[in-house]
Parts: structure tokens; C-alpha cells; sequence
């Protein structure tokens, strides 16, 4: 997976598309394999915004039942199936724990009806998939960091759990494979107009410092939270999650805050544990999106009301924040503001993709299509549906999956970072097992505490690109969230680039100074 060519003066194509995260992922994606000619350009680097800060979910979303959001409920469940079907290497099944207890704001019975609706809405309520109830006692078993007291009981549902990141990394990859021209670092810094119809946009590469001049017949912006300043067509939610030590296996927990009745997570996470979400209006600068210590104190205080372990600050190995796009509305919560997806047109051949999930940007794109399809007066149809992701291996899966894990552990990867090599990479881990026949050393793992091995990093840096420090540290490899990185690995890890990518030593300190300002501050 290797930069393309920026596009020649004049360049045509029949689609550009602005934002390199999900949305603008699958729209390419899309677009290009219905044989359209397509460009997508990222200013920053994929997925750098709201979709590397995500839950890493791939859910039905069971608290919009709540709000009787049924449609997006159902769209995001088949979503989810199509996704695990696709890809069980990026997207694995992950149940959930919801405890019952004596402050519960919902109690057992209409959390069952909820549940019931969940698994009908899924189409597995007659199969061993579905919901289970468990006595006190049972759950506990389940969940024994669980505080204990007046608990009632406690039910078990199945959702779904990816790296968002890399999965963005995928499609952006499989855009490409279908003839797409994919440019991270790359802004579309002016859109041109004739007779007040798009005709033409300014490029500008920050790689290879050229403006160019392209043509293009539609463009759609899928932006996020940047659509923000130019359209108030929507409302910002803030998200936070914070890295804590390991304290579930298989399983996650949906818990309720007892302050002020918000649904989060605590979610077992590359060996560790993701503690998440806050959800709040956000009106500040959208390019400095920090967490805030009130962030800490809300989700450790909710926490350790539900756990026997008490964590502190000083537990925490890693924070993030981002930014939902939501629709605009008049609801005093943004936690009640439907999650629904909206495509708007402002001036002819231009289209704004406004709020969604990470769950159904692959629907939702495929309507962003269509409706560009139209505009050319295409009669192609989506392609995505029924098709495996790009790097889904070849044959029987169960078959592959079993042998390759254990021609990892074979090569002295341990049997958790095989696992996460495997997610991480799908068909292309056979490519970073033969590094390793070359360099054993390159089976260790990069730090004790994360199951993230050498020879995965040095896979990324040379093949997925990388162009900045903060690109192979936290989106192809999210090691500056996973633990506390010392001042002297960032120095590690940019000698690492400084070979792989030429930098000069003014470069590496520069970069090894954006990163230490912006994650080790922390």
C-alpha cells in the first residue's frame, strides 16, 4: 500500500472526495468500484479525526432503543453482520454484561423487552447468540471485578468490536485497488465553479508541495467535524475514553452512570482496558480537542461506583477525544440526539455527508453514491454489500486463522500478539511472519504490556503510509494511547523513520517534538 502519484494539471475524474475518515473511506470505496473515476484527499492522515477516536464498536447502538431510533438500530445490526461476514479478522462478535442492580434507572424487565427487540431487530433471536440472563451469583462469575453490592442480576447481549483506524486503512486500501487515487496530507484547498455548478478544485500536496489543478463532476465532503465552521447543519458531541489496566477477558461491560443516567463502556482493548464514553456538547476550537480533567473525574468517579477496583490517575495509560457529528437539533442532551445519517446538497455537484456511525458509513456511503450516480446520470449499482473486505485471506477462514496462528507462535510471537497480528492485518500477515525469518528479534513485543510485536511496526512504517511520527504511532499503531511512552522511545521510534523514510536529524527532532507536545504532556 504505496502513496500514488499526485494527479496531473487538469486531471479529470468524476468524483472528488474531501475527508479521509470512514465516510469519505467507503465513498471512494464505492464509487470506484462502480467503475467511477475517483480522487479522494485527506488534509491530515487517514482517519485522523473523529474516526480514530471512536469506541471501537461495531454495534446496533441498544441505548437509541431508548429514543426509538428502531430504524438505526436495524441498519446498524445488519451492518454489523455484513461487516463480520466480510472481515472476521477486523470485526470479531464481542458480548456484553449489563448488571441490574438496586439504582438501576432501567430495571429488569424492560431491559429484557429492550434486549428481545435487539436480537429481533438482529435476526438471531432463535439462535445461541441471542441475550442470556443470569442470577446474581452468575454474573458475578462472569464479571468478578463487578462490586457486588445490590446487584439483582445481570444479562449478556452480542455486539461487535474493530480497530476503527485500521479499518479505515482497509478500505482506503481497497479504494486504491479499485483505481481510486488515495492522498493523505493533501487539501482541497479551493473548489472552482462554471455557470455555478463544481467543475474543478485546487489541490494542495503537502508531500510533494505542488498545486494542481483538477476537474471533477461532483464532490462530497466528508469532513466531520471541519463541515462544522462552513455549514451549521449540525451539533458537536465531545467523546472521551480513557486506557486503564486489564481487568476483563472476552467480555465487556455496558454500564449506566448513576449521576446522570449515561450509557459507557469498559472494553477489553489490545490487553488493556478502553473506559468510555462521555458525551457532551463541544463549542470550542474543533482543531484542539483535549480531554479535560472533568472528563477523568467523571468517567473514574461512574467507575469505580461499579467496580471493587478503585482506579486513579494515576492507573491511566492513555486518553483520547473526538468528536461526533450529529444532526442539529432542539434536544438538551446530545445523548438524546439521534445518531441517523444525513446527505445534503448546497450548490449543484456538491454533497455533505452529515453525522452517522462507524457501524453504517458503508450504507450510508453507499447512498452518497447513488446519489452522485444520479447527478452523472449513472445507473451503477453498490458493489460493498456482498463483498469481503481487501485483505480477507483467501479460502476456508477458520482454516487460515488456525494455521497462521500457529505459524505466528511457531516464529516466537506470543499467542496474544498473534491474535492481534492477525486482526491487525489479515491476509498480510504471512508477509510479516517471512520479515521474521529474516530477524528473530523482530518476534518480541515492542513494550511488555501491549501485544504489539517489531516486526508489525516495521510493516506499517514501510508499507502503509506513514509520513509523520504520530501517523505510525497512533493511527497504524495505537501505541501512544496504549501506554506511557518515554521521551527517549519517541527518539526510538523516529530513528526507525529516519531510516525507513530519509529523514535528516533536524526532521526526526521535529517530529519526536510534535508528538512529545502533543501525547506526552499528558
Amino acid at each position: 500500500m504505496q502513496r500514488p502519484n499526485a494527479p496531473s494539471e487538469n486531471q479529470q475524474f468524476d468524483l472528488l472526495v474531501c475527508g479521509g475518515g470512514i465516510y469519505g473511506a467507503w465513498t471512494a470505496y464505492d464509487a470506484a468500484l462502480r467503475g467511477l473515476k475517483v480522487i479522494l484527499v485527506e488534509e491530515n492522515d487517514w482517519a485522523s479525526g473523529t474516526s480514530s477516536a471512536s469506541s471501537k464498536l461495531i454495534h446496533g447502538g441498544l441505548r437509541y432503543l431508548e429514543t426509538l431510533d428502531f430504524a438505526v438500530v436495524k441498519k446498524s445490526l445488519q451492518e454489523r453482520q455484513r461487516l463480520i461476514d466480510a472481515a472476521p479478522y477486523r470485526v470479531w462478535p464481542l458480548r456484553f454484561g449489563v448488571p441490574v442492580n438496586q439504582h438501576s434507572r432501567i430495571g429488569s424487565w424492560r431491559l429484557q423487552v429492550g434486549l428481545t427487540i435487539y436480537d429481533l431487530l438482529a435476526g438471531i433471536f432463535h439462535s445461541q447468540q441471542k441475550h442470556r440472563r443470569f442470577s446474581a451469583g452468575q454474573f458475578l462469575k462472569r464479571f468478578p471485578g463487578l462490586d457486588e453490592t445490590g446487584l439483582k442480576c445481570g444479562y449478556t447481549y452480542l455486539d461487535a468490536q474493530t480497530d476503527d483506524a485500521r479499518l479505515v486503512l482497509e478500505i482506503i486500501d481497497g479504494a486504491m485497488s479499485a483505481g481510486a487515487i488515495c492522498l493523505n496530507y493533501c487539501q482541497a484547498s479551493e473548489l472552482l465553479e462554471h455557470n455555478g455548478v463544481i467543475n474543478g478544485a485546487v489541490l494542495n500536496d503537502e508531500i510533494s508541495g505542488q498545486n494542481t489543478t483538477i476537474r471533477t463532476s461532483a464532490v462530497v465532503k466528508t469532513t466531520g467535524q471541519w463541515i462544522f465552521p462552513e455549514k451549521h447543519w449540525c451539533r458537536l458531541s465531545k467523546g472521551v475514553h480513557l486506557v486503564l489496566p486489564k481487568i476483563l477477558d472476552n467480555e465487556a461491560l455496558l454500564l449506566t452512570a448513576r449521576s446522570d443516567g449515561r450509557v459507557f463502556f469498559i472494553i477489553p482493548w489490545y490487553g488493556l482496558t478502553l473506559l468510555g464514553t462521555t458525551d457532551t456538547d463541544f463549542n470550542a476550537d474543533i482543531n484542539n480537542v483535549t480531554v479535560e480533567q472533568e472528563d477523568i473525574d467523571y468517567l473514574l468517579s461512574e467507575v469505580n461506583i461499579a467496580l471493587k477496583t478503585q482506579w486513579t490517575e494515576q492507573d491511566i495509560q492513555g486518553r483520547f477525544a473526538g468528536l461526533r457529528v450529529l444532526q442539529q437539533s432542539t434536544k438538551n442532551s446530545p445523548s438524546e440526539v439521534t445518531r441517523e445519517w444525513e446527505l445534503k446538497t448546497d450548490r449543484n455537484a456538491l454533497f455533505y455527508s452529515i453525522g452517522g456511525k462507524i457501524t453504517s458509513a458503508r450504507a450510508d456511503a453507499s447512498q452518497i453514491v447513488d446519489a452522485v450516480c444520479r447527478h452523472l446520470g449513472n445507473n451503477s449499482r453498490c458493489k460493498t454489500a456482498n463483498i469481503s473486505l481487501p485483505w480477507m485471506p483467501e479460502g476456508n477462514y477458520p482454516q487460515w486463522l488456525e494455521q497462521m496462528t500457529d505459524k505466528a507462535m511457531q516464529s516466537g510471537i506470543d499467542s496474544e500478539s498473534a491474535i492481534c497480528l492477525v486482526r491487525r492485518h489479515g491476509k498480510h500477515v504471512a508477509e510479516i511472519l517471512q520479515t521474521i525469518e529474516r530477524d528473530q528479534q523482530w518476534a518480541r513485543r515492542i513494550t511488555a504490556t501491549v501485544p504489539l510485536i517489531v516486526a508489525d511496526l516495521m510493516f506499517c512504517l514501510e508499507h502503509e503510509m506513514v509520513f509523520h511520527l504520530e501517523d505510525l504511532l497512533r493511527r497504524r499503531m495505537p501505541l501512544l494511547i496504549l501506554y506511557r511512552m518515554t521521551h527517549a522511545e519517541l527518539k526510538q521510534f523516529a530513528g526507525y523513520c529516519a531510516e525507513a523514510l530519509h529523514w535528516e536529524s533536524d526532521r526526526v527532532e521535529e517530529e519526536v517534538q510534535l508528538c512529545a507536545d502533543k501525547w506526552l504532556q499528558q
